[in-house]
């Protein structure tokens, strides 16, 4: 199925003024998916992206909704370039070579110069550029070089597209990976298997857990439990397909 807006088109020009020195090797950023704390957005990658290794973002009535830094930095350009390319986007620089772009915005909340950290509002989805309809056009860059997405070192997926849940900003709670050996895994209204679906998490995505809590008994990837995991509001896992380095309860997590 083809997407509801157009690849960005004519982006050399754009680049060229705000390419980033080489530098000498360092470990990247630990970026963030670019939206506030348990918010999932529908991410694609397609080959006839320009660039390809950008990923568009779109969710239900997205137009307007705040666009977050993906990693602490400083706001290197905020520029409108109208109907053409980017439109309204954003550059921040995170150090070491790398950048991240937030293009397509419908209007800004940041300024050049400015320092920003996780779960920052720098920006606001939008159409402008090259654009048919609202979606946040995302990039990383290293020393200027467009470069596969990661979100926690996790390398997005090419090529396609895939359900990512920010834990960008989050201010508690724990980190931990969805693993089904494929199938998405379904997320539940409610701790059990009884309540309604509302959605799915891919094989491998990054979830934040803000508690644990007793429900329906499953049988999964790690074994058979009853532990749920609410991972936003109204919103939970079965821990037996989640990986999170203890066998039980994380120490770590309170009891929703």
């Amino acid at each position: 199925m083809r997407p509801r807006w157009l690849s960005v088109l004519g982006i050399g020009f754009v680049a060229a003024g705000v390419l980033l020195p080489a530098t000498s090797a360092v470990a990247a950023p630990t970026f963030k998916v670019p939206f506030p704390c348990g918010q999932t957005w529908s991410g694609q990658t397609r080959t006839d992206h320009s660039p390809p290794y950008a990923v568009d973002f779109n969710r239900t009535d997205d137009l307007g909704d705040p666009v977050v830094a993906s990693a602490p930095g400083t706001v290197l350009t905020v520029r409108n370039l109208g109907d053409t390319s980017y439109g309204r986007y954003v550059v921040v620089d995170h150090g070491g070579g790398y950048a991240s772009y937030y293009a397509h915005l419908s209007s800004f909340s940041a300024t050049v110069g400015e320092h920003v950290s996780y779960g920052e509002v720098i920006g606001y989805v939008g159409s402008s550029g090259n654009s048919t309809g609202p979606h946040l056009h995302y990039e990383q860059r290293s020393s200027g070089t467009v470069i596969k997405v990661r979100f926690n070192g996790t390398l997005a997926y090419y090529w396609g597209t895939r359900n990512y849940t920010s834990d960008n900003g989050c201010s508690s709670g724990y980190a931990a990976t969805v693993n089904t050996a494929g199938a998405p895994l379904t997320v539940r209204s409610g701790p059990g298997t009884g309540y309604t679906a509302v959605g799915s998490v891919e094989d491998g995505e990054t979830v934040w857990i803000s508690c644990q809590t007793p429900g329906t008994t499953v049988t999964g990837t790690y074994g058979t439990s009853s532990i749920w995991d609410r991972i936003g509001t109204g919103r939970y896992v079965a821990d037996a397909y989640v990986y999170t380095g203890y066998d039980g309860y994380v120490p770590e997590v309170p009891r929703c």
